[in-house]
């Protein structure tokens, strides 16, 4: 058996903020001294609010998976439906639901925390949150913001499985959580 961790936290000596513009754009310099003494005197962080990502299946067996354009990479890829948990959700629970009905018009079915991960714990202050959402249907009419162009495809997993195998889902956030519940074989 693998033994936990000790966690070897820094010691923030200075904390500024350089940039705050909303939720997408708050980066951070710190200066800090690690257990060894040694003091980095600039250590840039990005904060973001928590990410939550939805590995939805109807009771059909479909997979409701989204496809967007994405500017950063200025490519459309297909994804898990996904967002950002706002300061008005009750849960991350409640957040990742609200992304799917949002952008989906699905909901519904049993959902469970499936899988926590970190885009960069490097300079990263964020978690993103996977649920599994089984047995979900279409309860409402789709409602996007207004800076989200999105389709929506009910796909095998067979035909989901082909997408990774391809690389055709990058999003490594989706990616991820997506190889382990193929490999657990569902």
């Amino acid at each position: 058996m693998v033994r936990p961790l000790k966690n070897r936290k820094w010691t923030v000596l200075s904390r500024e903020y350089l940039l705050r513009e909303g939720a997408w754009c708050t980066v951070r310099r710190d200066r800090v001294q690690l257990p060894n003494g040694v003091v980095v005197p600039e250590w840039y962080v990005f904060e973001f609010p928590s990410w939550a990502n939805v590995i939805a299946v109807t009771k059909e067996g479909k997979m409701v998976m989204v496809s967007q354009y994405r500017h950063g990479i200025e490519q459309t890829n297909y994804e898990l439906c996904a967002g950002l948990v706002d300061d008005t959700d009750s849960s991350i629970m409640e957040g990742a639901k609200r992304e799917l009905e949002e952008e989906t018009g699905f909901g519904g079915g049993r959902w469970s925390l499936y899988m926590t991960t970190s885009a960069n714990p490097s300079n990263h202050n964020n978690l993103n949150y996977t649920f599994l959402a089984e047995d979900v249907e279409m309860i409402v009419e789709r409602h996007p913001e207004e800076s989200e162009d999105i389709d929506v495809h009910l796909l095998t997993k067979a035909e989901v499985r082909e997408l990774l195998e391809r690389g055709d889902i990058i999003q490594a956030m989706h990616a991820a959580p997506l190889w382990r519940y193929f490999a657990e074989e569902r």
